[in-house]
């Protein structure tokens, strides 16, 4: 009964059919292990031993030393020294710090700049960046963490290499300084690819050479490859590629003439440029006021800060290539090269000046500064006397478009190319500037005060003095410059810079030399800075000017002591010397400093009795007699500049 009830037949089916599925099931998970093995084992396998390689090896960066500057002589501006600090890691310590900060000053002072520094610098750091509460510790003072570091987790004491600028203010602008990598040089660097070569590094330049040689001040990073255990510490070194320091960079300026300089300013504001006109080298750069960069390595507290940049001195701002200005009359001697190239006052040319001159159909006066006028004036006596009324004519018959082209060749008007970064590029007004800038036509009035450096020109210190070493290089413009030569700590070779000629002017040998005699008539008994040539030992070449900051109204009288000390003329002065083989020239601005013959030219007197003479310094800031003012020039000026009382 049974056996009639069973299928056999229909079982061996089905089991059979189990038997395959299962067989097959089987069959697939040994082949995903198979094809999972050899994915893994095989085709991966560099890949995975390279994770495997990461969790058993540690890069681990090597910071490079940072290549040092020099002056001239060897003096080191900017230096790099090892010192203990006090950091702490955001991410290890408390979440509230206060109390820690609190504790920790009990074994290691802490001051409320340290405080406020540390806590700025934590708000632009990474979660796992140490931060410094405290820099420069002493060895008693590190010695005695030390003992204590149990106390505070996420703190710990470090060595760090800093810089260090030894000369403080002089040559700040110049030296410029470092600061801590933001978000901002991060991108900068993303944008070069050469983020990779500032693994552990925590600071970049930020101004002057420290910033526009940074590449070659910074060196390339080095690397230890480390193995680890499964902690992470360290079990051994397997690699080591040194790190390659940067290279030391020797400039042209001279620290010693920097301060001399920097003293003679005193207490005013200003800039001073100092070039060889042969070989474009700067030989001094002052902007006064000054500010130390010392304050920025670290990280400048707010206070510090706030005095710096809210000053109404602008110590940050870097004047001899960021500060533009009228030219005044130290613009005369190239619009007198422009008239006399353009065969517009061929010698014996003269004019009878009245102490005026109009323009046809109306009856403003443009004056001189000396009322009555100076009688008959040539050429060379113009400039010697800073004849007004004679470059009012010149630069009518000239025209702004043939004036602006000729002295666009000296410089004006665009950035010298000097080796830091911000340079303004100044500006030589023409009909379309004003037209597309002021949405005013252009008047012949404007032309007439663009000949003595008034109305819309505007130079930087950097750019005259550039200029006037293109005007004592008779026509050869060199790009001026800070570095003169690089040296490679490693292979022990120096690289000089060398020398770009930007333009040579081809200008008539007579017609220069006519500018050059009226120029060194200037500094001789008679011309407008007579007493900062009176016994010099050379000859100076010069050219004093006044440029306005507020115009006054006609007929009205300058008058200094009546008008805020911010409001009142700057001075001017641009030299070379000797004349007749310059070996430097330079340009003088004193803001508010008044007439040029007495507030910039016995600053530059200094600065030329050092580096021409080797007076020392003191023998040169406590020389009277190059300090007094010229009697010829009345300092009262009635020139207005008021740009509605120049319309025709």
């Amino acid at each position: 009964m049974l056996n009639e009830l069973k299928d056999n037949q229909f079982e061996h089916f089905y089991f059979k059919r189990r038997l395959f599925f299962a067989g097959f099931f089987i069959f697939a998970f040994f082949a995903i292990l198979v094809f999972r093995f050899y994915y893994l084992q095989v085709s991966q396998f560099s890949h995975y031993q390279t994770l495997a390689e990461k969790n058993r090896i540690s890069l681990v960066p090597i910071v490079p030393n940072r290549g040092l500057i020099l002056d001239k002589n060897g003096i080191i501006l900017a230096n790099n020294l090892f010192t203990y600090t006090l950091e702490i890691t955001p991410a290890i310590s408390k979440k509230n710090i206060e109390p820690t900060i609190i504790e920790l000053a009990k074994f290691i002072p802490v001051s409320e700049a340290d405080r406020k520094r540390y806590f700025k610098l934590r708000e632009a750091s990474r979660q796992y960046e140490s931060i410094p509460i405290r820099t420069h510790l002493t060895e008693t003072e590190a010695a005695f963490f030390a003992v204590n570091h149990y106390r505070f987790p996420g703190i710990e004491i470090k060595s760090r290499l800093f810089r260090d600028y030894p000369l403080g203010k002089t040559g700040a602008h110049v030296v410029g300084y470092i600061g801590r990598i933001n978000e901002k040089d991060i991108t900068t660097l993303e944008a070069t690819e050469n983020l990779s070569n500032y693994k552990g590094s925590s600071h970049i330049g930020k101004s002057g050479i420290e910033q526009y040689y940074e590449q070659q001040l910074h060196g390339s990073t080095g690397f230890q490859k480390i193995e680890v255990d499964k902690d992470g510490r360290a079990v051994r070194v397997l690699s080591n590629t040194a790190p390659v320091p940067g290279k030391n960079i020797t400039l042209s300026i001279d620290s010693k003439l920097q301060t001399i300089a920097e003293t003679a300013f005193g207490d005013k504001r200003g800039a001073l440029v100092a070039i060889d006109p042969k070989t474009g080298e700067i030989l001094t750069y002052i902007s006064q006021p000054s500010y130390n960069p010392n304050l920025f390595i670290d990280g400048i507290d707010v206070d510090n800060w706030k005095a710096l940049n809210e000053s109404l001195d602008k110590p940050l701002y870097n004047r001899p290539i960021q500060g533009v200005y009228p030219p005044g009359s130290t613009f005369k001697p190239f619009v007198a090269l422009a008239g006399l190239e353009s065969n517009l006052r061929t010698p014996p040319f003269a004019i009878h000046d009245i102490g005026y001159i109009t323009l046809p159909n109306s009856t403003h006066r443009y004056r001189d500064w000396k009322p009555s006028g100076h009688g008959v004036v040539d050429m060379k006596r113009a400039i010697t006397i800073s004849c007004d009324t004679f470059f009012y004519g010149l630069a009518l018959e000239l025209g702004i478009n043939r004036l602006s082209n000729f002295v666009r060749h000296f410089g004006f008007g665009s950035k010298t190319g000097i080796d830091i970064y911000g340079e303004n590029g100044g500006l030589l007004p023409t009909p379309e500037w004003k037209t597309r800038r002021h949405k005013k036509a252009w008047y012949l009035g404007d032309t007439v005060i663009t000949g003595i450096g008034q109305g819309y020109t505007l130079t930087t210190p950097m750019q005259l003095a550039h200029a006037t070493a293109t005007l004592a290089n008779n026509g050869v413009a060199i790009k001026p410059h800070f570095v003169t030569k690089m040296y490679n700590t490693v292979t022990g070779t120096s690289e000089t810079m060398p020398q770009h000629v930007q333009d040579s002017i081809p200008l008539s040998p007579e017609n220069i030399e006519i500018v050059k005699q009226g120029m060194l008539a200037v500094t001789l008994p008679g011309g407008t800075a007579s007493n900062v040539g009176a016994n010099a030992g050379y000859t100076i070449a010069a050219k004093t000017g006044t440029a306005q900051v507020i115009g006054i109204k006609q007929n009205a009288k300058y008058n200094a002591n009546s008008i805020n000390e911010r409001h009142r003329d700057h001075a001017l002065f641009v030299a070379y010397a000797p004349a007749d083989d310059p070996k430097i020239a330079l340009s003088v601005i004193v803001e508010n400093g008044g007439h040029g013959g007495s507030a910039a030219g016995p600053i530059a007197r200094k600065v030329m009795d050092y580096y021409l003479l080797g007076k020392s310094p003191d023998a040169i800031l406590n020389d009277e007699s190059i300090s007094k003012p010229s009697n010829l020039v009345n300092p009262t000026s009635t020139l207005s500049i008021d740009e509605e009382e120049f319309h025709d």
